[in-house]
């Protein structure tokens, strides 16, 4: 009798458990609960302007200004509930939401299969028209044309992010990989000297160079997949579809309208008279 009442109490516990987020075999709906708590948790990594950056002169929340930020801010209208901004590292961005311990990431987030098969992902809300390669100093740009040239040089890049997955698939030699947290890190590991190369996404490295002086963009783009370069709103897979249906919902009022794009012009000018780029 002993035996069959701990084998009940532990078939208990494993029907119990939780897949994301903490909750039952059976998700909890995620906007319900939203709605019933009154505000929604967003987490972000503020530090990728015009995206999302940090006006020193503000604080609380109002100190998170950005695209990214007004979408959010956008979603929670929508649904009727206060908006909670949660800053994180970006590895931490995607740890959290994969968890379910926060109820979306909104942080420029570049579309890959493998953040797919971990993440409930939105449809594209901005498009960039850039591609993905190297950042390297001026002097420089005419010795990384491809990833052979690599060989001797110090490589680094987000850690966490499409351009990370992009080194493992194809650079095959390196003298010396690098991680850092940010990718703003990387361009300034570069123009420091502690790095050679940063893999990248051509159209931010581009206007840091314009900004800063001294870096380049070499002529090599990697071939990646098109889709990479939409940028998504990504949630825990269990028990979001109702939440992903309305972000939606409100990605395709914005694109309608052209307000996204206007945001991010708003955006890139607004951070440029902070000295941020």
């Amino acid at each position: 009798m002993k035996r069959l009442i701990s084998l009940i109490m532990i078939a208990t516990m494993v029907l119990t458990l939780c897949a994301c987020g903490g909750g039952k075999t059976e998700a909890k709906d995620r906007l319900a609960q939203i709605k019933e708590k009154g505000y929604i948790e967003v987490t972000t990594e503020p530090y990728f302007a015009p995206y999302e950056f940090v006006d020193p002169n503000k604080s609380g929340d109002e100190q998170y200004q950005g695209m990214d930020i007004e979408l959010a801010k956008y979603i929670a209208d929508k649904i009727g509930v206060e908006l909670k901004i949660v800053p994180l590292e970006f590895t931490a961005v995607q740890a959290g939401v994969i968890d379910g311990k926060y109820d979306l990431a909104i942080s420029a987030i570049a579309y890959s299969p493998a953040r797919e098969e971990n993440m409930a992902m939105s449809k594209g809300y901005y498009f960039e028209d850039n591609e993905y390669g190297f950042l390297c100093r001026a002097e420089d740009v005419d010795k990384y044309t491809s990833v052979e040239d690599l060989k001797d040089a110090v490589v680094i890049t987000q850690s966490g992010s499409v351009q990370e997955a992009i080194y493992n698939e194809n650079v095959p030699e390196c003298k010396e990989f690098k991680l850092v947290s940010a990718m703003t890190d990387g361009y300034l590991a570069v123009a420091e000297g502690k790095a050679d190369v940063c893999i990248c996404s051509t159209g931010s490295a581009a206007l840091y160079a314009e900004a800063n002086g001294g870096l380049a963009i070499p002529d090599f783009f990697f071939d990646v997949d098109p889709e990479m370069n939409s940028t998504r709103v990504t949630a825990c897979k269990e028990g979001t579809e109702s939440l992903m249906e309305l972000v939606n919902e409100c990605i395709d009022e914005l694109l309608e309208y052209g307000q996204l794009v206007q945001w991010f012009d708003e955006y890139a000018e607004y951070a440029s008279t902070l000295g941020i780029e």
